[in-house]
């Protein structure tokens, strides 16, 4: 893993103060502060139910926030159009399913955006598409279409549709989960290599040992909170509040 830097006027990429949201009655996120730095990656675990992916969605805007402050690259997250649509093309993200468009070809589901969002010509989208295409080891895929793509084939693409909109920090939201067990390597040695690269990266997994390799700091949410933070060994080798030590060894169980 390369160092990470901070931004030189030591802000957060992504600044998060007293979240909390609310599904009618239910409180899932109760109050969570969390900064991401400019090239760092977070990994969030916690047991089901804990807020993870709700956690990112808000970041996202796919969730409202039912009180606190979201900040991604120094501009406060409201919940107009152009702020939403300012913000997502800032973030990428990559959810558990593909949602690839069935009826494109790999090239065009990641040239498509870049076109319409990004006002890319044709060929400036399909250069670009065409080098992300390499970078996650699917060049040769670039005519083909989803359904003869496998799973794990396809949560690349997914990946490299993200990366398209060369955007400030990519969300990833239980990426392996949809996948069978032979499948999730490749998608994770992507993901390790873009850390390497120094992609800012929030990622909900289930998956220790990716987040031990790859991770510079895991979070761990539960009951609303942050029960636990910090470097991958501490947290998963040694936690120190009661939430943690539950968690891992139900993990160590399983």
């Amino acid at each position: 893993m390369s160092e990470h830097t901070t931004p030189t006027d030591g802000q957060p990429i992504v600044q998060m103060r007293g979240i909390v949201k609310r599904f009618g009655t239910t409180t899932v996120l109760d109050g969570i502060d969390l900064d991401v730095a400019q090239g760092e990656v977070v990994t969030l675990i916690g047991p089901s139910g804990a807020g993870k992916s709700t956690l990112l969605r808000c970041v996202n805007g796919l969730e409202r926030i039912t009180d606190g402050t979201i900040e991604v690259a120094g501009e406060r997250l409201s919940y107009t159009e152009k702020s939403l649509n300012h913000l997502r093309a800032r973030i990428g993200m990559v959810f558990q399913s593909f949602n690839l468009f069935p009826h494109m070809t790999v090239m065009e589901n990641v040239a498509v955006a870049q076109r319409e969002v990004l006002g890319r010509g044709k060929d400036q989208a399909r250069s670009r598409g065409a080098e992300l295409l390499e970078r996650v080891g699917l060049g040769h895929k670039a005519d083909a279409y989803p359904d003869n793509l496998s799973g794990g084939q396809q949560q690349r693409v997914a990946i490299a549709r993200a990366l398209a909109m060369d955007p400030a920090v990519m969300l990833f939201d239980e990426p392996t989960s949809a996948l069978d067990p032979e499948l999730v390597g490749e998608v994770l040695d992507v993901m390790r290599a873009l850390a390497d690269d120094g992609m800012t990266m929030m990622v909900v997994t289930h998956e220790m040992r990716f987040a031990r390799r790859a991770a510079d700091r895991v979070v761990l949410l539960a009951d609303g909170g942050i029960a636990e933070q910090g470097p991958p060994e501490q947290v998963l080798d040694s936690p120190t509040s009661e939430r943690g030590q539950a968690f891992l060894q139900q993990l160590a169980e399983h």
